[in-house]
């Protein structure tokens, strides 16, 4: 039978952060979850993980150091994979932070004629990525398939996915520059539904692609606003979080065009048929309430189906001067309990 609503409370003041320069950061670029319901945070500015109990007590930090700018995390097989989109590698650890291996080489990119961030732009930056390559260019999340294969969004300078095997052989990759059914826009985030389907939130097109384990072109979904991650549970249920479009240059929808009205972030919750169940956040005067959504980019549930939201607050409003950088400083990560 289908689930026909979802209901969430936000854990208020979730993640209990010790006091100190070595523990603070200004973003959480992501969250995961492993099989005891411990959670991971991939930092940044500090760049690090953190791990905390379900109920937000501090538990450990690892990786100082070791990243440049820290973006995706996925755990699955006691493993915890880390994507670096500066330095265009995936780094493999243990639950423990124990390096294990890593796909790419750290500040070696691929040739995709990629301008990063010197505009300007009539849409934005990744306008100037002119053709597809091969691993790695500003690569953005992992999704970990049951047998240990990796599906891989290779997005900010790049507009391809690769699947990788479990010890890191390149198996597959698919995509192209555009806005037709399997091209892309900077792919951004990456799930795998219950039949192990490809979901590829494909950022700057407004839309989610589905795939095939082998890259076939399955449908797409278009009630979405800058998809940066997605999540499934149990019931098939599609956790999607949305990234705020201001009304500014270079920040332009290559589907849609110029808006004229500010659309903020949220998070939205779909059936396997798209039909959406849930929406929140999305609150353009009070974006940095408890709750509401700055800038909304990694996203993971638990075993319990309670929810977390991440997001670079700091990045993408204070450093941009969007908004003071004092509202973004405690609102980098938020617990929704699942209440129905």
């Amino acid at each position: 039978m289908a689930i026909e609503s979802a209901r969430f409370e936000l854990v208020p003041d979730w993640e209990k952060c010790p006091a100190g320069e070595e523990y603070s950061h200004e973003d959480v670029a992501a969250v995961a979850c492993d099989d005891q319901d411990r959670v991971y945070l991939h930092t940044r500015r500090g760049d690090r993980v953190m791990v905390y109990h379900e109920d937000g007590k501090y538990i450990d930090k690892w990786g100082d150091g070791v990243f440049n700018n820290a973006h995706g995390i996925a755990i699955a097989h006691n493993n915890c994979y880390c994507t670096d989109n500066a330095d265009h590698v995936i780094r493999i650890f243990d639950l423990e932070g124990n390096f294990k291996q890593m796909l790419g080489t750290p500040g070696v990119k691929s040739d995709t004629g990629y301008l990063s961030r010197r505009g300007p732009y009539e849409f934005g930056h990744n306008e100037t990525v002119v053709r597809d390559m091969g691993p790695f260019n500003g690569v953005c999340n992992t999704a970990i398939a049951a047998n240990g294969d990796m599906f891989v969004c290779d997005g900010y300078g790049n507009a391809r996915i690769h699947h990788f095997d479990k010890d890191g052989k390149l198996l597959n990759s698919w995509g192209g520059v555009g806005t037709g059914p399997g091209q892309f826009h900077l792919p951004h985030g990456i799930a795998l539904d219950n039949d192990e389907n490809v979901i590829v939130c494909d950022r700057e097109n407004d839309r989610l692609q589905f795939f095939s384990r082998s890259g076939k072109f399955l449908y797409e979904w278009t009630d979405v606003l800058r998809p940066t991650h997605a999540a499934v549970d149990k019931d098939g249920l599609i956790y999607v979080t949305e990234l705020w479009r201001p009304v500014e240059p270079g920040q332009v929808s290559f589907r849609y065009g110029p808006v004229d009205h500010d659309l903020p972030g949220r998070v939205s919750v779909h059936r396997p048929d798209g039909k959406v169940l849930a929406r929140w956040g999305d609150d353009s005067e009070n974006r940095s309430a408890p709750g509401n959504f700055i800038a909304p980019h990694g996203i993971a549930l638990d075993s319990r189906g309670n929810l977390y939201v991440s997001e670079v607050s700091g990045t993408f409003g204070g450093r941009t001067k969007r908004m003071p950088m004092e509202e973004t400083t405690n609102h980098q990560i938020q617990k929704f309990a699942r209440v129905g």
